[in-house]
């Protein structure tokens, strides 16, 4: 049996010299700041139980005009992005373990007992439902024509998106020790790119499954299996006809998206996709360090190092700053200039798991373990 850890047992352990024996570091405590800016809340509201106390990354989906957000219970809303005006709410039957991933016409959530759930985006009725092998925590993704589902053991899967019928089925091979967080593939028109937790990266044709190419974000080093440990937890970000990923204990790079070229590459570990804004680059480490790059060649413009261990977000650019959320449900505002904390706000005490969203009109869209979700907007404090 593939053992699994845990992401927030992770982000507390060196990543130098690492192993079972090692001492956990302990998360640095709020830091105490001077506020220059604020969240305000345009509106929120509750979506069930949230996680419901199971390690789940559900992530609602912006769709523009209408939000869907699901609940570890089984309940699914789709609201107004706007003012929070409930569409429609439907209770499953199932509980829920992945989600929400969509299309044009349809919802797609995973199952704790293994099926994956087409909807309808109208009203939240069951379309279809088909068989997975085990368990998926990375959100199902689908170009409309396909619906794609990675589960937590290297499979990959390919489903007709109107009908549910299965198309084809890849399999990796996949370390004993895992991280218990996955990265959503990415699902073109002719491509399916997948990250594994062997630290590949590997792109497939979307009519058939067959490997295209192969880039390697993370190489195994190390004695134990923890010291070994290289997943891709984060969902590579596509940057033109280039894709951005990073690995945990492994590296940053930019791949070209049509033939896994190596573009760049920097030695780097975070569990988050990166963020790009204004020609920089954003990361969360898996330290909790957040860091800017300068884009054109690399160099390191500053380190936020006030926020160690706290397991941190993806961060999100919202104009001049970055915000990223932490295990105690702390939402965090930082400068892009400089990394400074401008601003921070309690937002679950179950802490925030789903990195903030922006939606269309620049507010932000944040979603805690305990089923909070609220519109949030930064202003100045008074």
């Amino acid at each position: 049996m593939r053992g699994v850890l845990g992401a927030g047992m992770v982000t507390m352990l060196a990543l130098a010299g690492c192993s079972t024996t090692d001492t956990f570091e302990q998360p640095a405590p709020v830091p105490e700041i001077e506020s220059s800016v604020e969240f305000e809340q345009v509106w929120s509201m509750s979506v069930g139980d949230g996680h419901d106390e199971d390690f789940l990354y559900l992530a609602p989906l912006n769709t523009g005009e209408v939000l869907y957000a699901a609940s570890a219970d089984g309940v699914l809303y789709a609201v107004r992005a706007e003012n929070g005006k409930v569409v429609w709410r439907a209770k499953l039957d199932d509980r829920i373990f992945a989600g929400v991933g969509g299309d044009a016409e349809r919802l797609y959530l995973t199952t704790r007992d293994a099926d994956l759930l087409a909807l309808s985006r109208e009203d939240g009725r069951e379309l279809w439902r088909a068989p997975l092998p085990t368990e998926v925590l990375a959100t199902p993704q689908s170009n409309g024509q396909l619906v794609v589902a990675q589960t937590t053991d290297g499979r990959v899967l390919s489903f007709n998106a109107n009908t549910g019928e299965k198309l084809w089925q890849y399999d990796s091979v996949v370390p004993v020790l895992s991280i218990r967080a996955a990265a959503a593939p990415l699902v073109g028109g002719d491509i399916v790119i997948a990250s594994f937790a062997n630290g590949k990266l590997i792109a497939l044709s979307a009519d058939a499954g067959q490997p295209l190419w192969q880039y390697e974000v993370g190489e195994p080093q190390g004695r134990t299996e923890l010291e070994r440990l290289v997943d891709i937890t984060g969902q590579p970000l596509v940057l033109d006809s280039a894709i951005l990923v990073v690995g945990y204990q492994g590296k940053l790079a930019l791949v070209d998206i049509r033939t896994g070229q190596e573009i760049w590459s920097r030695k780097a570990s975070s569990l988050h996709a990166p963020m790009v804004g204004g020609g920089d680059i954003y990361l969360a480490s898996a330290n909790g360090d957040l860091l800017a790059l300068r884009g054109s060649d690399r160099r390191e413009l500053w380190v936020q190092d006030r926020l160690a261990w706290r397991q941190l977000t993806q961060p999100m650019v919202v104009d001049d700053y970055l915000v990223t959320s932490d295990f105690e449900g702390y939402l965090h505002i930082l400068s892009r200039e400089d990394g400074s904390l401008q601003g921070q706000l309690e937002f679950d005490d179950e802490g925030i798991r789903v990195p903030a969203q922006r939606l269309s009109d620049g507010n932000l869209l944040v979603y805690g373990n305990s089923g909070d979700m609220a519109v949030l907007k930064i202003r100045p404090v008074d």
